[in-house]
């Protein structure tokens, strides 16, 4: 009995210091949630990672008497713009001098476009900088999701072009329904040759199991005010009448997606390629989908010749809380997303 007596008591001290450490973990995590700042933008120069990558490539291949007769070259070059770019100042204007701006901004989108809730501060942050002679460049990347939060990430693209700064949309996998719904906003599509684009149209689906529960004996009432407050159910019996404003809701949400795509691309033959169905890049490309078959990277390492290209990200720190949610919430989501790329992928092996 001394044993059970001790381990006992060695269990219940155990027992307190674990539930001690979780109080204490728990109010630091509710302090640090209070006293969370709000999230911020950071800024990065790609035009100094891509000359960094060039150097370092340099520096492997090149001879110690090469590289020291390209560096001399180098500075020789230098000197020589500064020298020029100074004696235009003198007699052009600051507007003119300086060199064109082109920010990127990413969007990965899952089924709800919750990366919007991101992309809405970056483009914020560009507009209060941002002028007609620069341009925004979106890496986009959605298989589509619910209409009003990819409707409401194009309203956000909107806004750029609203200011008259060039929007170009960059895909490198796939812009597909509600991706395509943002895209077609840009004032230039650029896609990879094997980039999935299109899907313009509108699918929902709701399971009803009415019949088993009638089946054991299970009764549902279902209660609305408004003859179409509630069209399809799950648990309830569904009506004929239900199903086919369920079906006129849909068309006239694929109308209103046509037209929106008709007013950016109007070179478009809208009810060609409305149709839900997909094409890869080069396809897409004949369709007046998009106006450039290119990936992202070789874009922005042209425009990096010419232009100062910045990245703009907008970063929260997440509290301990917010990662354990968000942890679960990306693991649905993600699955979610999973079915929905099967399906993509599934309708391109077919084809």
């Amino acid at each position: 009995m001394g044993f059970w007596s001790e381990y006992s008591v060695f269990l219940a001290q155990a027992v307190t210091v674990v539930l001690a450490i979780i109080v204490i973990i728990g109010f630091l995590a509710a302090v640090g949630q209070k006293n969370r700042r709000e999230g911020h933008i950071e800024i990065k120069k790609l035009n100094d990672k891509f000359e960094d990558t060039k150097e370092l490539f340099e520096h492997e291949l090149l001879s110690k008497d090469e590289l020291k007769e390209k560096h001399k070259a180098q500075k020789k070059a230098d000197k020589e713009k500064k020298k020029a770019e100074k004696k235009e100042a003198k007699t052009e204007s600051t507007e003119k001098v300086r060199k064109r701006r082109v920010f990127v901004i990413d969007f990965d989108g899952d089924v709800n476009a919750s990366a919007v809730s991101s992309m809405r501060e970056e483009i914020s942050a560009v507009l209060t900088s941002a002028e007609p002679c620069d341009e925004v460049v979106v890496r986009l990347e959605s298989p589509g999701g619910v209409v009003h939060g990819y409707g409401l990430a194009a309203s956000q693209l909107d806004r750029i072009r609203k200011k008259d700064i060039p929007l170009t949309i960059c895909v490198d996998k796939v812009a597909a329904s509600g991706g395509y719904m943002m895209a077609c906003l840009a004032n230039k599509i650029i896609a990879a040759p094997f980039a999935i684009v299109g899907s313009i149209g509108v699918v929902a689906q709701i399971p009803n199991i009415h019949r088993l529960l009638k089946k054991n004996d299970i009764d549902v009432e279902l209660h609305t005010a408004g003859e179409f407050k509630r069209t399809l159910t799950v648990i309830g019996e569904n009506t004929d009448e239900g199903r086919e404003k369920f079906k006129q809701d849909l068309q006239d949400t694929h109308d209103l997606f046509k037209s929106h795509v008709s007013q950016y691309r109007p070179e478009l033959a809208i009810d060609k390629v409305a149709n839900g169905d997909i094409w890869y890049g080069t396809e897409a490309l004949n369709n007046n989908l998009i106006d450039e078959v290119m990936t992202s990277d070789e874009y922005l390492m042209q425009v990096a010749d010419e232009a100062d290209v910045f990245e703009v990200k907008y970063e929260v720190k997440k509290s301990f809380q917010e990662k354990l949610g968000m942890a679960a919430s990306l693991g649905i989501t993600k699955s979610i997303d999973k079915v929905l790329t099967r399906f993509i992928d599934t309708r391109t092996q077919i084809r």
